[in-house]
């Protein structure tokens, strides 16, 4: 049976977490034109992974699964959700790639309530679908059609919305340490695999950022070292945070809440790149913000 509903602490790691990603997701960009996505989320793992044997002992961190089965099958599903959306980084600001990976709360809504059987009511659901609007006013400012580089993000944010429901729902009694520690190991694992498919398949990768996608394994600069280990301190901490998060509460009601991450991330585009919003972007990030505080009141 699952524990009690704590949305406001939920609500509070989940701000932290987005702040941390906010920042450091704002290089990637950098990153991608240097390496590739799957040495990047390789090398990332072996850092963040060795980050976790340093502090395993002193913090008592309880890393061994209760149920293999289920953390192997929440952690495939949530790697694969960040292997689109980081593969997206590349060609998209980290405010349009979250807005697409935040169609995620819709996905849990619609598993909640006729997968797992619970109960919605109207302010939750109208939350999300304000939210919602926020989004696709942030995707598509001038009105006009997707283009289809959200493809990565919208089906980043179909698995992430099953993998963020998974985390209560398959994976209840697991410490936040152990879903994030497999979680990484996973995703480095899948980026190890990719690594040696594109060595046997050895296509040509474009320059720069474009070639982000099939670039194989190369030697990376002090500065991509350097980033990829900011990205791996980060990416524990804040992931470890929405890990416990969504411990703490539903899915349907948290997902919302990570709503908060596209005007951060603007926020931190502005003050690291001088990158602006246009009014419409803006609103609708008021819009996904409304719809956390509706959330957060409702919790209360």
């Amino acid at each position: 049976m699952n524990s009690p509903n704590r949305t406001l602490a939920a609500a509070g790691a989940i701000l932290i977490y987005a702040t941390i990603i906010g920042y450091i997701d704002n290089f990637v960009r950098g990153i991608s034109e240097q390496i590739g996505l799957w040495q990047f989320q390789a090398m990332r793992s072996v850092l963040a992974l060795a980050a976790f044997g340093l502090a395993a002992w002193p913090l008592a961190l309880r890393l061994r699964p209760l149920n293999l089965r289920a953390v192997l099958a929440r952690s495939v599903v949530h790697s694969s959700a960040m292997m689109m959306y980081f593969g997206s980084l590349a060609f998209l600001s980290v405010a349009q790639a979250a807005a697409g990976l935040f169609t995620a709360p819709l996905f849990v809504l619609i598993l909640s309530r006729f997968v797992y059987g619970h109960a919605l009511g109207p302010v939750r659901i109208v939350a999300a679908l304000v939210g919602f609007a926020g989004v696709l006013l942030v995707l598509s400012p001038d009105g006009g059609a997707l283009s289809p580089a959200f493809i990565l993000p919208l089906g980043a944010g179909a698995l992430y919305g099953l993998g963020n429901l998974a985390t209560r729902e398959w994976c209840e009694g697991e410490s936040a340490a152990t879903l994030t520690m497999w979680y990484v190991g996973v995703i480095g694992v899948m980026g190890g695999i990719g690594m040696v498919a594109l060595m046997l398949v050895a296509p040509v990768a474009a320059a720069g950022a474009d070639g982000f996608l099939m670039r194989g394994p190369v030697w990376p600069t002090g500065a991509t070292v350097f980033w990829t280990a900011v990205q791996a301190i980060g990416s524990v901490v804040g992931v470890g945070l929405m890990v416990r998060a969504y411990q703490l509460a539903e899915a349907s009601r948290v997902s919302v809440f990570e709503y908060v991450i596209l005007p951060l991330s603007a926020g931190w585009s502005w003050l690291l790149w001088g990158q602006t919003i246009t009014p419409m972007s803006g609103f609708g990030m008021a819009l996904i913000v409304v719809a956390g505080a509706m959330i957060a009141a409702r919790g209360r």
